[in-house]
């Protein structure tokens, strides 16, 4: 008896619940760092407070990070329970309405409705809250909301972004920060949206230049205001 050849297939949509979030912390870690950096030294401040609000704002940065994660992901969980909650109410109330639904899901898709009925009966005969979770609702373990994980991995990943711009404050000449902040934050900022677009599947050079662009604009308003505050004091 001849086996069919197992065809195993490698999708990224799996890794898009860590991947926004480390996206997120490292690219505002970065931008967030290195403008607070820039606007200060803009305004003529010393090499000591530079460093001292750099470090404020790594940690002040990341703490952000992680409970605004945590909140709006948990949001999403509570949303995401209590449509699943709903939809095992109606599945008890009246499951053959629901059937009736889940195959209409089916027939909107192009199968016909003899079809669509045998599916949906057989889908819901083995898990009727699933089939419905991942038909009508959209959920799937693959999608769904993990708030704790958002949470560490955003911290984590502004916590290594903020620590790039800050070296840069330890390594550069006073007289030369600005400009070698700058320069170097630009930099890390396209390694970051070149690796989160390799890692992602997506173009590489578009989200390159979208996160370098971005990134620039926030340092330069900074750096702007840095300047005006700077020459008023």
């Amino acid at each position: 008896m001849n086996r069919r050849p197992v065809h195993r297939e490698r999708h990224l949509v799996s890794r898009i619940g860590w991947l926004r979030a480390a996206v997120l912390g490292a690219n505002d870690g970065i931008v967030s760092t290195s403008s607070l950096i820039i606007g200060v030294a803009a305004a003529a401040a010393k090499s000591s407070d530079i460093l001292i609000a750099g470090a404020a704002g790594l940690v002040a940065g990341a703490m952000s990070m992680a409970a605004g994660e945590y909140v709006s992901v948990s949001s999403q969980s509570d949303t995401e329970r209590a449509d699943l909650a709903r939809e095992r109410a109606e599945l008890s109330d009246d499951i053959d309405a629901e059937t009736a639904e889940l195959a209409g899901i089916y027939m909107a898709r192009g199968v016909d409705p003899s079809t669509a009925d045998a599916v949906a009966r057989q889908l819901m005969a083995k898990d009727a809250l699933g089939a419905h979770a991942h038909d009508e609702l959209g959920i799937s373990a693959m999608t769904t909301a993990q708030p704790i994980q958002a949470a560490l991995t955003s911290a984590a990943t502004f916590t290594a972004g903020a620590a790039l711009p800050l070296a840069i404050v330890v390594l550069a000449p006073a007289n030369l920060l600005v400009a070698i902040e700058a320069i170097g934050s630009l930099l890390f900022l396209a390694l970051l949206g070149a690796i989160g677009a390799r890692t992602g599947g997506a173009p590489i050079w578009t989200a390159t230049i979208r996160v370098t662009f971005w990134g620039a604009l926030a340092m330069g308003l900074t750096a702007a205001i840095g300047r005006i505050v700077g020459t008023a004091v």
